[in-house]
Parts: C-alpha cells; sequence; structure tokens
C-alpha cells in the first residue's frame, strides 16, 4: 500500500497563521511553512515517480527544487492567494516533476510509450477501485475483478489515469485538480468524466461505483 496523502488540501488554521506572519515580513515563517508541508508533498511526489526514473529522480530532491521556487514566489502567493497554499505547494511540485520527467525522456533515445505500465500512483488507484477485502468465498472473483481493473488502468493514457488517481484516490476535488493542472473546475470534471467511462469502456462493464466528491 503506498503512503497516505492529505485527502483535500485546504489551508488549516496552522497554514494561515504561518501565512499571515510570512506577509508581515517574518522570515522564520517562510522555513516553518515549508517545513511543514514538505513531508505531504514529498509523498505527492514520491507516488508520481515512475519506475523507470526512480534511479534518477528522488522525490525529496524533487520537492526540495520546488520549495524553493515555492520560497522565491511567495510575496507573488500572498498579493494573489489564487487557490489554498496547500494545493498551490502540490501544483509547485507537479510542475517540477513534471520538468523533471521530460527531461530524463528528452535524454533518452528511447521515449517511455504514453501507455502501458503500473506505477505507484496506478496500483493505488487499482486498489481504491477495488474498494474492500474480499470473503474467502468470493476471493477467486475478486482475484479476476482486480486484474480486470488494472488491465484497464494500465490502457488509460498517463492523463487518465491521473484524472482518476487525484479524484478517486487522493479525494480532490475538480476544483482543487483544475488548480492542480491549470485548467477551471468545469473543464477538470469534463476530464474526469471522460476518463472513467474510457476506463469503464475497457472494462467492458457500467465500471467501479464512482465515489464523487465534488
Amino acid at each position: 500500500m503506498g503512503p497516505i496523502l492529505e485527502p483535500s488540501p485546504m489551508d488549516s488554521e496552522a497554514t494561515r497563521v504561518l501565512l499571515d506572519r510570512v506577509a508581515g515580513g517574518d522570515a522564520g515563517a517562510v522555513d516553518e511553512l515549508l517545513r511543514r508541508h514538505r513531508p505531504a508533498l514529498v509523498a505527492f511526489v514520491g507516488v508520481h515517480l515512475d519506475a523507470t526514473i526512480q534511479s534518477k529522480f528522488d522525490a525529496s530532491d524533487i520537492v526540495q527544487d520546488a520549495q524553493a521556487e515555492m520560497a522565491r514566489r511567495l510575496s507573488d502567493y500572498l498579493l494573489r492567494r489564487p487557490m489554498p497554499f496547500p494545493v498551490w505547494a502540490r501544483k509547485t511540485a507537479y510542475e517540477r516533476l513534471l520538468k523533471s520527467r521530460r527531461s530524463y525522456r528528452t535524454g533518452r533515445r528511447a521515449v517511455a510509450r504514453e501507455r502501458g505500465g503500473i506505477d505507484r500512483s496506478s496500483a493505488m488507484l487499482v486498489q481504491t477501485l477495488v474498494s474492500r477485502e474480499p470473503t474467502p468465498s468470493e476471493d477467486a472473483c475478486a482475484k479476476e475483478f482486480a486484474g480486470r481493473i488494472a488491465r484497464a488502468v494500465e490502457s488509460l493514457s498517463r492523463t487518465d489515469r491521473e484524472m482518476l488517481f487525484l479524484h478517486q484516490t487522493q479525494g480532490l476535488s475538480h476544483e482543487e485538480i483544475g488548480h492542480l493542472l491549470g485548467i477551471d473546475g468545469a473543464a477538470a470534471r469534463k476530464r474526469y468524466g471522460r476518463a472513467l467511462f474510457r476506463l469503464q469502456k475497457a472494462m467492458g462493464t457500467a465500471g467501479p461505483r464512482e465515489n464523487d466528491h465534488g
């Protein structure tokens, strides 16, 4: 099982206090703010590292680079506050991850396929969609069903898998996913719906029950 990540990254009271201290010129609050959110970011990036690039990139290093960028851009964030701070932090780390991924693949002669390969985030998605432990009498059917889900997830594009992972496994709302991907909430909802439809089509069934968080 992968790491348990925060289900819905909204600003906590502690985060709001730290942001107010930063806005008031408290330099020490910047370090405290970044340190407070670092474990969640490392876990978030960690489950998105492809098996093929884990030997080259470490989640902690990616988060360190992302937080250095966050520190540089924090004053602009405080002026606009376009989204909850944890969402902005994840967005910054996610963009850094994508940049690292592109850099790795550009330097390779054989670019990894867009489809195929169950990475940690995909495995967590499969686990979420299976949803419960079977009884002994259900075990054989449950294993067959889990295999069908795994094959269906593997057949999806990375984008579709990511939409399903962020909503189903991370519990992010469509609005939060929109912030993360740089699109509006309505567009994120539509992308999620299309990804869910393609998953259901790949399974050849009505698909697993959707746990809609918004």
